[in-house]
């Protein structure tokens, strides 16, 4: 065994490898570590909540003794966060939210607690609130976008689109094409008015790709806007063009400002004909067409589809929409927690 000092300069063979390897293990270790912290914590909170029901519905006790709640547990922890009236109110109404621990457990014990707050304020439906606490999880959703996704009904309007994926892609495919499409779009953070016309949508749209791309969901990358497409020694451009990463295959984008006519799938499935002929690889699927709209008679969308042997969606976009107002509820504001768990800070 040799007893050559180690240079600190020049490291040993395979010491790079092996130090990306223990990076990469302590990284996921540290990762583990938080999540397991965070799901003792979601559990607590959700313990304590389930002993507040059961005592003012077993005992009778009223609202007070959560003021008195307050004062002890913060003596006994004085630098543990979180025990505030407005954080005890939430986590009582955590625990009435969920009384399936296993879904404490499993789904939302997953979201770290300001997640939780969101789900808690902005929605009141269960089966809602566990479909987008799913959604979060899948796609790794900050806070503030999860607070998006839930003001502008993103579950609601996932799915929606008119589309004749069904009769033209295989069943797995067609499933997801399907839940890849919504309808209406919002375009809201175009600031764009409602006479905006085509051209004049698809420069903002690029200028907000990033918004764009989250509006348009998980798989969707952008390949480039007016794509020059070479036919028969002729110009033409396709609106939008992106590749979904899921489906592996390129999705044709075209807008339209007025009221959707049956003609506008015509140009789509001529678009759609020439990028599989001249952009789409051996290994990816047919392309999808989707056709963007101010306005469609659903009927005439269907009727338009059912003869059309390339796979295409037909939806609706909206550049100025109100927000649904947050539902009303008797808990603290978001803020009010997050300002009563920062330190020093008292009820």
């Amino acid at each position: 065994m040799s007893n050559k000092p180690v240079s600190l300069t020049t490291p040993p063979d395979g010491y790079s490898d092996w130090l990306t390897d223990l990076k990469s293990r302590i990284h996921h270790a540290q990762q583990r570590a938080s999540l397991a912290v965070n799901r003792e914590l979601i559990q607590l909170y959700w313990q304590i909540g389930q002993d507040i029901l059961q005592r003012q519905a077993e005992q009778g006790w009223g609202a007070k003794v959560i003021e008195r709640l307050v004062h002890d547990l913060r003596t006994a922890f004085p630098d543990m966060k979180g025990f505030s009236r407005s954080n005890l109110m939430y986590m009582r109404a955590f625990a009435e939210a969920w009384p399936d621990v296993e879904i404490v457990q499993q789904a939302v014990g997953q979201l770290p607690w300001g997640h939780n707050l969101v789900l808690l304020s902005k929605l009141k439906d269960s089966a809602q609130r566990l479909a987008y606490a799913q959604a979060t999880l899948e796609h790794n959703w900050s806070r503030n976008v999860l607070v998006m996704q839930i003001e502008s009904g993103l579950l609601e309007r996932q799915g929606k689109a008119v589309t004749n994926f069904e009769a033209r892609l295989p069943k797995a495919q067609s499933d997801l094409a399907r839940e890849s499409l919504k309808d209406p779009y919002r375009f809201d953070f175009l600031n764009l008015g409602e006479e905006a016309q085509e051209r004049a949508v698809e420069s903002a749209l690029v200028r907000h790709v990033t918004e764009f791309l989250l509006e348009l969901g998980a798989g969707f990358a952008f390949v480039g806007r007016q794509v020059l497409l070479d036919v028969g020694g002729e110009e033409f451009f396709i609106d939008l063009l992106f590749y979904h990463l899921k489906l592996r295959c390129y999705v044709v984008i075209e807008l339209k400002t007025g009221k959707f006519k049956p003609e506008h799938l015509g140009q789509l499935g001529f678009y759609l004909t020439a990028v599989d002929r001249q952009i789409k690889g051996d290994q990816d699927n047919a392309s999808i067409g989707l056709l963007l709209c101010k306005s469609k008679n659903k009927v005439v969308a269907e009727y338009a589809l059912s003869d059309k042997s390339q796979p295409m969606g037909i939806a609706e976009y909206k550049l100025q929409e109100a927000l649904p107002a947050e539902l009303e509820t008797d808990l603290p504001s978001i803020e009010q927690i997050e300002r009563e768990l920062q330190p020093g800070k008292a009820d």
